[in-house]
Formats: C-alpha cells, structure tokens, sequence
C-alpha cells in the first residue's frame, strides 16, 4: 500500500463516519431502545446493510475462495442457499417476533416458555461471541487485512505486530461507533460499506476474468469453461470434504434457519425495523445479495485457479489475496481497503452490540440493578460494550498461538446450541402443548451428544452430525413434554411496537427468490456452465 493509498484509505473511512453520523443524530442513545434498536427507526436499505455487512467477514470472504480454488462452486452452498432461510425469516420468523415486540431472541423464548431457559440461551449466546466469533474475526480480519495490503512491510514490523495494531485499531474504532451512535450509527454505516463491497467484490472477478481473456470478458469465461467445467459444478459428491450434496436438504438448511431466522445477532437488525414491512424488504433484499454474494466470495476462487494454476494448493487461502494484487489496479487499494475494514468493523460492531445487549437485557436490569431505569440500561450497555471490545482486542491475537485444529473448533462452537435452540422456536410457534422443562433438557442432551460427536464422529461431515442431532432434539422435545406435560401455552395479549401489517409484495417476493436459488443451481451445475449447457 502506497502513500495516496493509504491517504484514501483514510479520507473514505472518515466520509463514511461523517455519513453515518449525519444520518444517526435523530436518534436518542441515551436510553436502551434508542442506543440497542436504533430507536426501532430503521428502513429496509440499513437493515439489508447491516445485516450483510455483520453475516460478512474477511476469513469468510478469503476462505470460501480458497475452498473453491480447490474444490469448485459447491462452496456457494454457504452463500445461496441462506436466500430461502431468508425467505423464512420474511414470512414466519419476522411476523411473529414483532407482534411479540421483543428485543432479543431470547425474550420471545421466555415469553413462551420460562426465564431460566431464556437465560441459558442468553448465556451461550454471550459466551459464542466473547469466545468464538469478536476475537476470532478481529484475529482473522487483521490476519487477512495484513496478508492483502501489507501493513507489516509498509510499517516495517515482524506481521504479527501488524495484525496487533490492526486489531487494535479495528476494536476501538467499533467500540466507538457504538459508544457514539449505537446501532442506528453502526447500521448507516454498513450500508455503505455494504455497497462498496459489492462494487469492488464483482471488479475483482471481472478484472481476473478479463486478464484471462487477454482483456476480454467474455474470452476469460470460455477459457475457464474450457480449462477448469468440473470447478463450475454446485452439486458435491454425497462424500464431499466441503458441501454433500445431500447436506442441503439437511444439515445446510438446519443450519441456515438458526443463523438466519434465530441468531441474536441478525435477528436485532431487522427488529430495529420501523415496521414490520420494513424489515421484511430488507430481509429480501439480504436474500438477494446472498445469492448473487457467491460471484465475489466464491467465483474468484475459481479465476485464481485458472490464473495460478495449481502453485496455491498447498496454502489456497493465498488465492484471493494473490488475484486481488495481481487484477486490481494500484490506484483502487486504497478504496479496496476501505471496504475490507468496513467489512471487519461491521461483523465486530454487530456481534458487539448484540453481546451488550443481551447482558443488559437479560442480566443486569432483571438480576443486577431491578428498579435501573431506561439511561441506566443504556448506560450499562455503554459498559458491557467497553469491556467485551477491550477483552476481545486483548485475547485476539492470542488465537495465533492455538494448537491446530482449535480455530476449527472455535468456528464450529455454534454447534453447542445451534440446532436446540431453532427446534425450540419452531415448538414454541407450533405446538402448544411444549413444555420448558423439555426445552432445558434438549439443550442439555445436545450438549452433551455434540461433545460427544466431536470425540467419535471426527471424520462425518458436521453438517451430517447437525441432520441428525436435528431430528433428535425434535424427538426429545415430543417425549418430554408428552412424558411430563404442563397444560396447554396461551397469550392473549401482546406488546406489540410498531406497524406489524406485512409487505404486500411478500409473496411474489418469495417466490421469484426461491426460483433465483433454483436457476442459480441450474447455471452451476452439469446441465449449465459446469457441462457447457448454456453456450
């Protein structure tokens, strides 16, 4: 990174702040509704925004094409088939949880079932972000940060010094969004960012698909159809290290539905909606992206592949840095840049928040100060904050110390709770008669078979472990509660917020979503690019 780089580095990350706060000032962060939900002011662009740019982190951005360098477009598995999760979350997930009126996801479990079990997957919600994903994206971030513009030979430092002071600064940066704007700060920003990552995420193909075809496009894709048609096919082999095939009915789509439909972290975003409508526009257009996202976080994997041959495949999460530096122009670094520390900042920011939030909500108002009015909670979210960013900066660069293997661990940990926790919600929407008791035993058994799992099963694909504890915590929640039942659930009355009139346009929305993923398959698949059917 040169000097007029970095100099543009730094006046679009001040612009994008200034932009941000211009369009946050309305908003009063003084009190818990305010500084944790954006004073539930946002539209359907900041909610697209935010939710994209926390779901999106620069290891996921590095890794998925450094997967497919090597294995092809089954890796955009993780990337479109989220789009019907998505349409889950638009049309059940979303009207429910606002006519509860909830903050967290938690809340909507204790409302259905009893404090303690809202508690417990407040607890392991907290416990994944300070463990599994703050430190780890602020470690990977500035890993793959330094590994793209060269911070350590421009600063002159040993790398790890680098990453250090780029975690350093991404932390206190994020810290202070927060501090200064609360979320509707943060959400503004990752609108932007959002956009400019999907400019510069398409340049990056295209400019690698155009040196191919010695400058023209449409050359550099038949030359790839014509080199590498087996790495265009999205249909795994049912033993595939990466996506099996049979795993997408499954295990992808459990897993999808908790990230997407259950997660405390995105669900926040599109609670923070001024209307229900709102945040069902913004989910679609998160939808969209989702799809369209495997062009800049899985294509490129494959240009690398036809640019560099084989010379990666001992480390192929070289490939996009190596094909950012050799298709991007020098003069557009400094923009590129921007656009990856949006990218950390936001995912950091979003977990962050989400992290205070649940502390404040579920554990300092009703356990540790119960008369604290709303500047209070507000105030001890203020808190929560400095202190979770400051423990994660510090623990950060510690993950580069870990024994192998650990870092998969670690971004597996959702594991823990992931499938429990979306069988509960789905129980609590559709059967009155399940119980809490049920519910706190099919955490704990999950638990303990995931453990377990992970000893035993090491060589089954995790999204096969996850099909079958699935359908085990289904089977346990029926037997408890048929076992040991408490009457039957009713709520007459509801704490409803805002406008909860859906869009009208969900349905066609829905629709013509679902049909992009399908025909999205059919382009990637042996009857498309991956067999020439199109051409």
């Amino acid at each position: 990174m040169n000097l007029f780089s970095l100099i543009s580095f730094l006046v679009i990350v001040s612009c994008v702040w200034l932009f941000a706060y211009k369009r946050s000032r309305g908003v009063d962060t003084s009190g818990a509704e305010g500084f944790f939900m954006g004073g539930r002011s946002l539209t359907a662009i900041p909610i697209a925004g935010t939710i994209i740019m926390t779901n999106l982190s620069t290891e996921q951005i590095v890794g998925q094409n450094g997967q497919s360098y090597f294995a092809g477009m089954e890796v955009m598995a993780w990337e479109v088939t989220s789009a019907i999760a998505i349409v889950a979350l638009a049309v059940i997930f979303l009207p429910k949880y606002f006519k509860y009126g909830i903050d967290t996801v938690s809340d909507f479990i204790e409302i259905r079932y009893d404090t303690l079990t809202k508690r417990i997957i407040s607890i392991l919600f907290i416990i994944t972000y300070m463990v599994s994903f703050l430190p780890v994206v602020l470690y990977s971030g500035s890993l793959v940060f330094n590994k793209i513009f060269r911070i350590d030979e421009l600063l002159n430092v040993r790398p790890i010094v680098a990453i250090i002071l780029v975690a350093m600064v991404i932390g206190v940066v994020g810290i202070l969004y927060l501090l200064i704007g609360g979320l509707s700060l943060s959400a503004n920003s990752d609108t932007v960012y959002g956009v400019g990552l999907l400019a510069c995420g398409l340049l990056i193909p295209i400019l690698g698909v155009m040196k191919l075809g010695d400058g023209s496009f449409i050359g550099g894709i038949d030359s790839i159809i014509d080199q590498t048609p087996w790495l265009l096919n999205s249909v795994g082999s049912i033993d595939s290290a990466v996506v099996p095939w049979p795993t997408l009915f499954t295990g992808m789509l459990f897993n999808n539905l908790y990230f997407w439909c259950t997660n405390q972290m995105i669900v926040q975003k599109a609670l923070s909606g001024k209307s229900l409508a709102e945040a069902q526009k913004g989910a679609f257009l998160v939808g969209l992206f989702k799809v369209f996202g495997a062009l800049f976080l899985v294509f490129p994997g494959i240009v690398a592949r036809n640019l560099f041959g084989e010379t990666l495949m001992n480390n192929p999460d070289n490939a996009y840095p190596q094909l950012v530096t050799v298709a991007l122009p020098q003069v557009l670094f400094g923009v590129f840049a921007a656009v990856i520390f949006g990218a950390i900042l936001s995912s950091f920011a979003g977990a962050l928040n989400a992290t205070a939030t649940l502390f404040s909500l579920d554990f300092y108002k009703p356990l540790i100060n119960k008369k604290a009015d709303d500047r209070q909670v507000a105030r001890a979210g203020k808190i929560t904050t400095i202190i979770v960013g400051i423990i994660s900066v510090t623990v950060a660069p510690f993950i580069s110390f870990a024994p192998a293997g650990l870092y998969q661990f670690v971004q597996e940990f959702n594991g823990l709770y992931n499938m429990p926790l979306l069988v509960i919600i789905l129980f609590a929407f559709y059967s009155k008669k399940a119980t809490a008791f049920s519910a706190k035993v099919t955490i704990s058994t999950h638990i303990i078979l995931y453990i377990l799992s992970k000893i035993f099963l090491k060589d089954i694909h995790f999204l096969y472990v996850l099909s079958l504890l699935f359908f085990l915590d289904v089977l346990i929640m029926l037997a408890i509660s048929k076992w040991k039942p408490d009457g039957e659930f009713h709520l007459d009355s509801f704490k409803t917020k805002v406008d909860i009139r859906p869009w009208r346009h969900t349905k066609v929305a829905s629709i013509v979503l679902v049909i992009v993923v399908i025909l999205t398959y059919v382009a990637f698949s042996p009857i498309g690019l991956a067999g020439g059917g199109l051409f």
